[in-house]
């Protein structure tokens, strides 16, 4: 009898893994997900700058491989009968690869799913792009949350829309994850923007016409690369004026791991073992921002394209280990490099230790730019070949 194997979720792991399950499993393999086109989450902040992306219909990448694609919204997963419900529909599957991905945390702060404009999907992105479309010129836009999404989508709307005034606001230090010589690096990329920064700054509500923070908050703490203020945010301030909040503080995943009875770990990803899956019912595994994946030294991998590819590998590969009747290997992952765009014509690459700690070595500047053009380009060319390798 033939295995079911049913992919939930057509990111980038999950589209990877469908078509390497269809590769290396005589498997009969139906990938599910709720819109017929695959998403370039990482050029989100693009859209929402104005710029156009590219089309790219599930059904074209899948084209040739066997994989079922099934254009439906997942209700839920019964683990006991192992059927997946679509609304009145069900698919049983042998194999199941939750692929569910994460979105815009907008419940952590009062106001936020109101007022903000997340940037976690292509309708949220479009939304946005709309919106800052029919802004005035001179109207503030403030970019909640320090990691590279906000980072990126601050440098791209100073560049792209510099008719708009930007704000960055971080609960951290600005490139926390970063080398000082990376941390100084972009510093003077945002003073080149006109970028103004409020480091260490939580945000305790969002409202219509802005932030109100939580204890001020400090533009230049002690042990930022910069000892002057950014223009026009004092540190004694509790309110940070704007005309639009663009939301990218936090990320959640879906409840349906959790609600499958599968087991999860406290933020809903599912918890998998080193072969990727779940430690409760083994014939599930999970991929990308959904599971809670660590390796072997105890290291989670933090939720990012760069580890949902490999994750994708990894899964398939010992998926069908397992069918063949072999020994499925352990996860082996090291980090490489973060690589971060600063708008279209600058960029910035850390290279980082096995362990994602930061070198002091870094790549900025037009070649950096390349560099993570040729990266994200590299992310479409491998979903259509998911048995190149694939790296961090």
């Amino acid at each position: 009898m033939t295995t079911r194997i049913v992919v939930v979720g057509a990111g980038y792991a999950g589209l990877a893994a469908a078509k390497l399950a269809a590769r290396w499993t005589g498997a009969e393999v139906t990938l599910v997900n709720a819109g017929d086109r695959f998403v370039e989450r990482v050029r989100l902040h693009q859209l929402a700058a104005g710029q156009p992306l590219r089309d790219l219909p599930l059904a074209g990448l899948l084209r040739g491989t066997g994989v079922r694609l099934v254009v439906d919204r997942v209700t839920g997963i019964d683990a006991g009968t192992r059927t997946v419900r679509l609304g009145e529909h069900e698919l049983g599957y042998d194999r199941l690869v939750y692929a569910a991905g994460s979105q815009a945390d907008l419940d952590s702060v009062p106001g936020a799913a109101r007022y903000a404009y997340p940037l976690a999907s292509y309708p949220e992105a479009s939304r946005l792009r709309a919106h800052l479309a029919d802004s005035g010129d001179g109207e503030t836009v403030a970019v909640v949350g320090g990691g590279l999404t906000g980072i990126e989508a601050a440098a791209e709307l100073a560049e792209t829309l510099p008719r708009l005034k930007v704000r960055l606001v971080t609960g951290g230090v600005l490139g926390e994850a970063l080398s000082l010589r990376g941390r100084r690096y972009l510093w003077r990329t945002f003073e080149r923007l006109g970028v103004d920064v409020r480091e260490c700054a939580r945000v305790a509500e969002v409202r219509a016409d802005g932030l109100l923070l939580a204890g001020g908050g400090d533009s230049a703490p002690g042990d930022s690369p910069r000892s002057d203020r950014a223009p026009g945010t004092g540190a004694g301030s509790d309110h940070v004026a704007a005309a639009t909040v663009v939301w990218t503080a936090g990320f959640r995943v879906s409840d349906l791991a959790r609600r499958a009875g599968l087991a999860v770990d406290g933020a809903g990803r599912m918890i998998v073992d080193q072969t990727l899956r779940s430690v409760s019912h083994p014939e599930v595994s999970g991929v990308g921002d959904a599971a809670a994946i660590r390796r072997a030294d105890g290291l989670e991998l933090r939720m990012a394209c760069a580890t949902g590819l490999p994750s994708a590998q990894q899964a398939v590969r010992a998926m069908a280990a397992e069918l063949a009747g072999r020994e499925p290997r352990p996860l082996r992952y090291r980090y490489l490099n973060q690589c971060i765009s600063l708008g279209r014509r600058d960029g910035l690459v850390q290279f980082v230790h096995a362990d994602d700690t930061p070198r002091e070595a870094v790549l900025t500047g037009r070649l950096a730019a390349l560099y993570k053009e040729a990266i994200v380009r590299g992310t479409v060319l491998f979903e259509r070949h998911p048995t190149l390798p694939a790296s961090a």
